[in-house]
């Protein structure tokens, strides 16, 4: 058994922010492979399901960004998992929209759900950093992440959740590689086949009768000119 985090903040307000794009991964989820219904439980709302042969646990934290570990660390220990049993969805400013990228381990890079799991459970669970891009300057960082996705975001986004959801059952077997070309399948455009050969084949035009220099001696030209 696992648990899949996705990370975001509860409510109607926040619900299409960049920041939550970890909650809509997990609600595809849920959603694309009959998971049960949510119930509230852990400090956030969690459900049940099979993602190929693993049993999977989903979670929402519903404490705020800020105090996700406390949700996190109170299911692992109710399922007596470790911390590399639990793998968390989350947004990443270094990541340009509709990238994704697996890491286990390492730091937090400042993002604050990713902080308060670090306090709880460690380090060495696993991570889903999906790409939503950077404002381009550190003071515009919260007024970004706690905005809604543009419209002109629907469509590479609805891509990630398709990926997501398509390789769900990879990721849940720690297949990581055929996790991400599933994502990748979805997200990047289909390469257009170089064009074919013209192997036509073409009539040869008629080609120009050959000349030749006239060599005869002044005799011979005589001769066949009275003939």
């Amino acid at each position: 058994m696992q648990v899949i985090v996705g990370l975001g903040n509860p409510g109607n307000k926040y619900a299409h922010n960049r920041h939550n794009i970890g909650f809509m991964a997990v609600d595809r989820i849920a959603q694309d492979h009959d998971f049960a219904p949510w119930r509230n439980r852990f400090q956030g709302q969690c459900c049940e399901g099979r993602l190929g042969t693993e049993k999977v646990i989903l979670l929402k934290p519903s404490t705020f960004m800020n105090r996700s570990g406390q949700s996190v660390g109170e299911a692992m220990r109710f399922f007596k998992m470790t911390a590399e049993d639990v793998t968390v969805i989350h947004d990443e400013l270094d990541l340009i929209p509709g990238k994704a990228r697996v890491k286990s381990g390492g730091g937090h890079a400042g993002h604050n759900g990713l902080r308060s799991i670090h306090g709880h459970i460690g380090e060495a669970y696993n991570r889903v950093r999906l790409g939503i891009g950077h404002p381009g300057r550190k003071d515009l960082v919260s007024g970004y992440v706690l905005h809604d996705f543009a419209k002109a975001d629907a469509d590479w986004l609805e891509n990630v959740m398709c990926g997501i959801s398509n390789g769900a059952a990879a990721l849940a077997a720690g297949d990581t590689g055929q996790f991400m070309n599933a994502v990748a399948l979805r997200v990047v455009p289909k390469r257009k086949s170089p064009d074919k050969l013209d192997t036509k084949i073409r009539k040869p035009t008629d080609a120009a009768p050959e000349i030749r220099p006239d060599d005869r001696s002044a005799m011979q030209k005589l001769m066949d000119k009275f003939r």
